[in-house]
């Protein structure tokens, strides 16, 4: 019989624990077997006591319901999530705020290649519209500087250009 330690119990359940755990060996081959310094243990935890009773107070353990298994509706959901997850189309886990985010950029860049398509497109007398009306807004540029140097310009500047004006008309005047 093998030395007990101490027991433990609760609830009424009681437990043996055992100090040492010696190897057993048959009588007949006690000689030719060579002892082993490190016995093994057969039983690491010794067996609950209330397995052999029939107590009714006792929740015996039983095995979990699979979810899967029991709804026919949750073993189709399961069986379309494998088969998208196998096609890599797994639902996305994004919140709202990302998702709208995501729905804006692709509107843009849909919004923008219509644009570029667009400008692809153009005739050739659109093209030269274009060019004109350029060619139109950079000369009103130009003569918007004109006469804002000519404003800014110092009064001694403008006092020479009114001078070589009148000696410029008071030439041509006597030859015609």
């Amino acid at each position: 019989m093998l030395p007990l330690c101490f027991n433990t119990s609760l609830k009424g359940l009681s437990m043996q624990i055992y100090c040492s755990f010696p190897r057993f060996t048959d009588t007949v081959n006690k000689d030719t077997e060579p002892k082993d310094p490190y016995p093994i243990p057969r039983k690491i935890m010794a067996e609950p006591d209330y397995i052999d009773d029939d107590n009714p107070e006792l929740i015996r353990p039983q095995k979990l319901i699979n979810p899967v298994k029991s709804s026919r509706n949750h073993q189709d959901l399961h069986r379309e999530l494998l088969m998208n997850q196998k096609r890599g189309l797994a639902p996305q886990n994004k919140p709202e705020l990302q998702k709208v985010m995501e729905k804006r950029k692709r509107d843009q860049v849909i919004k923008q290649q219509k644009e570029e398509e667009a400008q692809k497109k153009k005739s050739d007398l659109e093209i030269e519209l274009l060019k004109r009306q350029q060619k139109l807004e950079q000369l009103e540029l130009e003569q918007q500087k004109m006469q804002e140097e000519q404003e800014n310009a110092p009064e001694f500047v403008k006092v020479k250009g009114n001078l070589r004006r009148t000696v410029q008309e008071a030439t041509e005047a006597p030859d015609s």
